[in-house]
């Protein structure tokens, strides 16, 4: 039902003759619609926002057609400007709010709207999780044709702020000196982001040093126009329970001028530096490391550790960026995956195999499969470190791996996938469907293409349990989910 600003609007546009408060004959959808699409840029128009977009914009209609408005929240009713008018939707900004969201918020960060980094600062944390809950169900029902699906309440955080363990950042030079920070969306304008909200505190600190550092040492920053100059990222790690620190400096050269003031400059200035890296980038890429990594000082990764699993990061290793919240992920997932002690568990998409070790105390094997050598070398050592005499990992593809093993007498009865945003191979889907395992726990970044995968998961036998949001990224609009499906009979 339209709210009656809406209707209020819709009534000063209707055409000549007909009667205001007269019921709409049979044709007005497809009448409306058409004046959707007539929509030009620089009109203005009135929408009354249902949902947060996948991106943290406002979702509204306007005669049908959905309208795209950043910065608007659900519940708000808009008057908005008409940017642009694609066959599908509507992009608009905001003019003026005509009923404002008791959900919203002034937010604390100084840049916010303008980095990118967060999309949903001006929305108190209880609207955020709220609008997350309904970002996933609207995705079941639009792609999985799923109405009344069991979400369970999301997972957020008691403190939702401070909680990235790492940071990664450009540099530049700006009026007032060497800046760190992030580019502005669609834009090669580098944003300065000291004291970012959403990091640790330590890493912020680590971060306004360094870059003091290099300043007060004139060590050039890199320049991509003119493709002069050093240093062009800094990248910094804190371990939540180790309390160690490792800077890492991507540079575009190893020829490192001051190297030793450089050195003797950080450990001044951050009594919990660990460790020092360099790494060497020397192409213009959009890929931040390069193949060279050289250690300046201390030791050559820190420690760092999820519940009783401990890990040493080296300075491109991946770890999940929210330990937090990773614990209550992966503990959702045990618990989906209802390990008694006595099944096999393959780990698809394992990365370093964090999943996968999280799981194998509980299980009697458990395989990971990853494409990347490197994340699997890493996945191995992790297992050895940690006592996972039960848990192996293989390089190669999930869709490849999976038949040959079962084809050989190895059928998991539960499989674990943690692909990307972009999710499942199709490949691994059909080769899940003939292998049949009991359990199939899916992780997933993106509640659009979860919710397609599946969508062919229920075509071919299984059912749906329960689905568990988790926010592993408050003030953005990224959304984690584990979902068990059970192949049905059994």
């Amino acid at each position: 039902m339209k709210d009656n600003k809406q209707q209020h609007f819709d009534k000063k546009i209707q055409t000549p003759g007909k009667k205001h408060g007269s019921k709409p004959r049979p044709k007005q959808s497809a009448a409306t619609r058409e004046e959707a699409d007539r929509l030009q840029a620089g009109d203005r128009i009135v929408v009354t926002v249902k949902r947060l977009g996948i991106n943290g914009e406002g979702v509204g209609y306007y005669r049908r057609k959905a309208v795209f408005i950043e910065g608007a929240i659900p519940g708000e009713v808009i008057k908005a400007e008409v940017t642009g008018v694609s066959d599908k939707f509507i992009s608009a900004v905001i003019k003026e709010i005509e009923k404002r969201s008791p959900y919203r918020v002034d937010a604390p960060c100084p840049v916010f709207g303008i980095c990118g980094g967060c999309q949903i600062q001006h929305l108190s944390y209880e609207g955020q999780l709220a609008g997350k809950e309904d970002m996933v169900r609207e995705a079941f029902s639009r792609y999985a044709g799923l109405q009344d699906m069991r979400i369970k309440p999301i997972l957020g955080m008691e403190h939702p702020w401070n909680y990235r363990n790492k940071a990664q950042l450009q540099l530049g030079m700006a009026q007032e000196g060497v800046i760190a920070g992030l580019y502005a969306a669609d834009s090669h304008k580098l944003i300065d982001i000291t004291g970012c909200p959403i990091q640790h505190p330590k890493i912020n600190e680590a971060v306004d040093r360094t870059r003091n550092v290099l300043q007060q040492l004139q060590i050039p920053v890199y320049r991509e126009k003119s493709n002069q100059g050093l240093v062009r990222t800094i990248v910094v790690r804190w371990g939540f329970q180790s309390e160690q620190l490792q800077v890492t400096l991507v540079t575009a050269s190893d020829k490192l001028p001051r190297q030793a003031e450089l050195i003797k400059g950080l450990r001044l200035a951050l009594p919990d530096l660990t460790s020092i890296a360099m790494n060497v980038n020397p192409k213009n890429t959009s890929l931040v490391f390069g193949n060279k990594t050289v250690i300046l000082w201390g030791e050559d990764s820190i420690r760092e550790s999820l519940g009783d699993l401990e890990f040493t990061l080296s300075p491109r290793a991946f770890f999940q960026l929210n330990p937090i919240q990773t614990v209550k992920l992966y503990e959702t997932v045990r618990a989906a995956a209802g390990l008694t002690g006595r099944e096999t568990v393959v780990d698809a998409y394992c990365g370093t195999g964090t999943i996968g070790l999280w799981l194998a105390p509980y299980a009697r094997e458990v395989r990971g499969i990853e494409s990347i050598p490197e994340a699997v070398e890493d996945a191995k050592a992790n297992a050895a470190r940690n006592g996972r005499g039960n848990a192996s990992f293989y390089a190669g593809y999930a869709e490849e791996l999976l038949p040959r093993w079962v084809k050989s007498g190895f059928a998991p009865d539960v499989i674990v996938a943690d692909p990307p945003r972009t999710g499942l191979d199709p490949r691994f889907l059909e080769a899940v469907l003939r292998t049949k395992p009991k359990r199939f726990v899916y992780v997933s970044c993106n509640p659009s293409t979860l919710a397609k995968d599946c969508k062919v998961l229920l075509d071919g036998g299984y059912a749906i349990d329960w689905v568990q949001p988790v926010d592993m990224f408050p003030q953005t609009s990224h959304v984690e989910c584990v979902i068990l499906l059970q192949r049905k009979n059994g």
